[in-house]
């Protein structure tokens, strides 16, 4: 994985690959930022982690695919909301407390069967706790699997009062 860009406020940075990979098994929500013809296009997603890789599905046509194909480099945010702290005065009192993971890397769309058994595998093992789900063929024939590389991650954490 390449170094990611240094942050601001390195008090708030996470470096620790164990808790960047912890945030991101634990969130629920993957938001991806992909291009539009040059425009930017976030969408939310379930996903799973294996070490550098994430696992996404979707419909087998749309939007998402069609910018996929057409530029593969993404951008991927997760987030944890620990915390909102709140108090008489709007700035000085009111803030969140959060743990959060941005990551870069290469999506590639992958239709084959065994790509797609693993993948669903993986993501409804998040989820559900079980390992051993079945798929009619009806099912995975719908379904396309997109993979991300990832190249960096970053991590901010802002930690809840003691």
């Amino acid at each position: 994985m390449t170094e990611a860009a240094k942050m601001r406020r390195a008090d708030k940075e996470i470096t620790d690959p164990d808790e960047l990979h912890r945030i991101l098994d634990e969130a629920l929500v993957l938001h991806l930022g992909m291009v539009d013809d040059g425009r930017p296009y976030v969408v939310p997603l379930n996903f799973a982690r294996e070490g550098d890789e994430l696992w996404l599905h979707c419909a087998s046509e749309g939007r998402k695919l069609d910018c996929l194909r057409r530029q593969p480099s993404v951008c991927v945010e997760v987030e944890r909301l620990i915390q909102i702290t709140s108090g008489p005065t709007a700035c000085g009192n009111w803030t969140s407390h959060f743990e959060s993971v941005i990551g870069f890397g290469t999506a590639t769309v992958l239709s084959d069967d065994e790509h797609k058994l693993h993948a669903m595998q993986t993501i409804m093992g998040k989820y559900s706790g079980k390992q051993d789900w079945e798929f009619s063929p009806e099912t995975l024939a719908k379904i396309v699997i997109v993979r991300v590389n990832l190249e960096s991650l970053t991590g901010k954490r802002a930690p809840a009062s003691a």
